[in-house]
């Protein structure tokens, strides 16, 4: 029995030394394994440390800029029109319902004249009677001036033969004179010439008796004679002379009856012309009236500036009256043109150029933006900067218009932007204008620093830095 308790104590014993190696064993093949998973994740972990090494140095970031906007009309004869009353007057009927397609020219509305001077119906007619009438009138007028230039015409070439003839009268009697002169100077000389026979004779008859008396009577006679005539020579000169007075008047009695004649005509001349300046007056002012007539009844009609479709009716009470310059309805035109207007900080707006790619998202279009990464975004459009506002809002905020980049859709298969009939001016937007594209780390170290983003090219007015730029480039031609 002893023996056998011995015996089990002893196997006891063996078992427990048994187990303990057994214990020992497993413990040393624990560390083993422990050993190898710490390896495993040290390399893990190293591996990691590289790729994200590798991936902020080779990893491109392209940098943008962020705003939000709406969308808009770029051109203004395309947006949001409304449709004014030219004159006063009342509403006579609508021809047009909201949300009704309209062409340029279709008549929308009817208004009637309510003004007191513009009632008559007939007043186009009546004053177009007045101007045929004026019309009339200024040909009458036209014809006495015509009548009165031919008068003025043959005057003045009656006035150039009368007063040359009074001229050629006056100097034929000058000439009288002078010949009278010469007569008279050769009577005296006959006088003298006979007086001096008359001596001689008496001489001789009285002192000699060489002569009879009926030679000195003869010699006296013929004294008287000479005489005679050489008083009579002087009568004639007087009478010469009495007459180039008189036609010398007369000259001048010509001139100035012609010219009293032609300022007469003259003066009729003048009163006529002012008579057809006034008639031109008063058909200018009846063409002006009648052309103002004739639009205020255009005016009358209300019409669709160009096509479109009536947005919305503001006056709606037919005999309502309006007056001129109050808005009777809205049309938005029909148009393709699409804009973008995007607000942008002071602080991104100097980064912006024109002509920047940019990428778009619209409110009511699921959109995801990978904002490094434009090329995997989902959902966004391209656009390209057209405008950057010289100034900004009160808000200190600075306005670009962006466009559709049309040659991205073409190059690169973007979607083109929806239609206006589904993205509707003043639809919310939000813009991302890209960048320079740089390495990731480069970002990441940007951002801890929050420095700002930067472009490809500095944007410098330096003049020194444009003079280099510019003798660089002579240099390297």
């Amino acid at each position: 029995m002893a023996i056998a308790l011995k015996q089990e104590v002893t196997n006891i014993n063996q078992d427990g030394r048994d187990a303990s190696n057994h214990r020992g064993q497993m413990k040393c093949l624990d560390e083993l394994k422990s050993r190898g998973s710490s390896r495993s994740l040290v390399l893990m972990l190293v591996l990691l440390i590289l790729s994200i090494v590798l991936s902020l140095i080779y990893v491109p970031w392209q940098q943008s800029v962020t705003g939000t906007g709406q969308i808009f009309i770029f051109n203004p004869g395309d947006r949001p029109q409304s449709i004014e009353a030219q004159i006063a007057g009342r509403l006579k009927k609508w021809n047009a319902v909201e949300g009704q397609s309209v062409k340029a020219g279709d008549i929308i509305a009817e208004i009637e004249e309510i003004d007191q001077k513009f009632l008559d119906p007939n007043q186009i007619t009546n004053q177009r009677g007045q101007k045929a009438a004026l019309i009339a009138s200024r040909s009458a007028a036209q014809a006495r001036l015509t009548a009165l230039e031919s008068q003025l015409g043959d005057l003045n070439n009656s006035r150039d033969v009368a007063i040359p003839a009074a001229n050629e009268r006056f100097r034929m009697a000058q000439d009288r004179v002078k010949v009278a002169e010469q007569n008279i100077e050769q009577a005296r000389q006959n006088v003298q010439t006979a007086q001096q026979n008359y001596d001689r004779v008496k001489f001789l008859f009285e002192e000699k008796g060489l002569r009879s008396k009926r030679d000195l009577e003869l010699t006296e006679l013929e004294l008287v004679s000479q005489k005679t005539r050489l008083e009579s020579l002087q009568a004639q000169l007087q009478l010469a002379q009495r007459e180039v007075e008189a036609l010398r008047l007369d000259a001048g009695r010509v001139t100035n009856d012609t010219s009293a004649q032609l300022n007469g005509i003259r003066v009729s001349m003048a009163s006529v012309k002012e008579t057809i300046a006034k008639l031109d007056s008063d058909i200018l002012k009846l063409d002006v009236d009648i052309n103002n007539l004739e639009q205020r009844n255009e005016q009358h009609l209300i019409k669709a500036p160009r096509d479109g479709k009536l947005v919305r009716v503001l006056r709606v009470g037919q005999g309502e009256t309006v007056k001129a310059g109050t808005i009777l309805a809205q049309i938005a035109p029909q148009t393709e043109d699409q804009a973008v207007e995007v607000f942008l900080s002071d602080y991104d707006a100097p980064l912006v150029q024109q002509g920047d790619p940019v990428r778009l998202s619209f409110d009511g279009w699921p959109a995801i933006q990978f904002v490094g990464w434009p090329s995997v975004a989902v959902g966004t459009f391209a656009g390209k900067v057209k405008i950057i506002d010289a100034v900004g809002d009160e808000m200190g905020r600075v306005r670009i218009v962006v466009e559709p980049d049309r040659e991205a859709v073409k190059k690169y298969g973007d979607e083109p932007w929806p239609p206006l009939d589904q993205l509707r001016p003043g639809t919310g937007a939000r813009g991302w204008v890209m960048l320079r594209t740089v390495s990731l780390g480069f970002e990441l170290w940007r951002q801890f620093n929050a420095f700002p983003a930067s472009r490809d090219k500095p944007i410098t007015n330096n003049s020194k830095a444009k003079k280099a730029e510019k003798d660089g480039d002579a240099e390297e031609k």
